[in-house]
């Protein structure tokens, strides 16, 4: 079976037609539009496979069986029945289904997110019993930074799946996170590989074999915003309400600091969103600093965040210390510092952040397989200088 997802720019294409039309695009008939560039392929590499004597059936992801929630843009996937593709497979067909997509039980168009073609490969492989879902890019699996960033990135032979998506989540684009968080529910291992050569990419499953280092790898994230909610109430009750505020809204910002302001018992909030929910966040800013009264709010949209990623991080002191030298020796301010279980991340200006990112990478020497100790260096110090 085979899943591809639309060619080139072709989404972008796409999205950028319908932003030349006058008034805003519905979310349904935004999904039905995308949903062209995914068949489009499938209708192709079928023709393809067909002219080389292997028989294949293009399928939408409808067809193929995958029924979504109504959420159009990002819906998630509810079921998914395995009879549609098993049926073609039976008579030595190759399925060849469009990725990306599905549809709601009243049969309503629906995509599935960007990278949403991984989620529709490790979704169908779950249903099939698959031994594995390989998911192939223009890149030889999963590296320690963006190999087209940093030049002496190496490559990862194994991950676990909570590596993969803090990863992912962190602003790696080799995978959809959801798609790894499908997996790590049913148990899908994932081989990440290149399309052009014959490199074993990189495994991703449940138990694999630490390197021993603390830092795995780091990622970029470029397309992100600050906005910094000023002079609320300094109470543990409005940090509880902001995050269900956003969770009910289906945004999922980092929190940094509560910043204490000075001595009138107010502080200040730092929040890192997705550039994608920029707008509906600083909407729903401007009704919160309503309720708390609060002063004003900051929007930095000029920033990108860089993140050192490890499953032992929250054993490692030094890790912090660490990636704060290595951006103050390469003179980079560093604007919020997000802790996370599994990662750390560093808000910079957007300008400096590949030059920050590849700092990072050398500091960690995770060009070297083991990394290298940290420095004892009192990160507040760094922070403060």
């Amino acid at each position: 079976m085979v899943v591809v997802s639309a060619m080139g720019d072709t989404t972008d294409d796409l999205l950028s037609q319908a932003a030349q039309l006058r008034g805003d695009a519905s979310p349904e008939n935004l999904d039905i539009l995308l949903t062209t560039g995914e068949m489009q392929s499938a209708a192709f590499m079928a023709m393809a496979l067909s002219s080389r004597n292997v028989p294949a059936r293009a399928m939408t992801g409808a067809q193929a069986g995958i029924l979504t929630d109504g959420r159009h843009g990002r819906a998630r996937i509810r079921t998914v029945d395995p009879g549609p593709v098993s049926r073609v497979l039976a008579h030595h067909i190759v399925p060849v289904v469009t990725g990306f997509q599905g549809a709601t039980a009243d049969g309503s168009h629906t995509t599935l997110g960007r990278g949403g073609s991984d989620l529709t490969a490790i979704a169908l492989a779950a249903a099939l019993k698959a031994d594995a879902a390989e998911i192939y890019s223009d890149v030889a699996g999963v590296f320690t930074a963006d190999p087209r960033i940093v030049a002496d990135a190496r490559p990862l032979p194994t991950l676990s799946y909570e590596e993969m998506i803090e990863m992912a989540s962190q602003g790696a684009q080799v995978l959809q996170t959801e798609a790894v968080r499908y997996a790590r529910e049913s148990q899908v291992t994932i081989i990440a590989r290149s399309t052009f050569d014959r490199s074993p990419g990189t495994r991703i499953a449940a138990h694999t074999q630490s390197v021993g280092a603390p830092v795995t790898a780091v990622a970029l994230d470029p397309y992100v915003t600050t906005i910094r909610l000023v002079d609320l109430p300094d109470h543990r009750d409005i940090a509880i309400h902001v995050r269900h505020r956003f969770t009910h809204a289906g945004i999922h910002p980092d929190y940094g600091f509560l910043v204490p302001s000075l001595d009138n018992g107010r502080s200040d909030m730092v929040l890192t969103v997705r550039d994608d929910d920029k707008n509906r966040a600083t909407d729903l800013c401007r009704q919160m600093l309503r309720d708390f009264k609060g002063a004003e709010m900051v929007v930095n949209g000029a920033v990108a965040k860089i993140s050192v990623i490890g499953t032992e991080i929250r054993h490692h002191a030094g890790v912090t210390a660490t990636m704060l030298q290595a951006l103050d020796e390469a003179h980079i301010p560093v604007q919020t510092i997000i802790p996370r279980p599994m990662s750390i991340s560093s808000v910079v200006a957007r300008s400096e952040a590949q030059r920050g990112l590849r700092q990072i990478h050398r500091a960690f020497n995770l060009n070297h397989i083991g990394g290298v100790a940290m420095r004892a260096r009192d990160p507040a110090q760094v922070y403060n200088s």
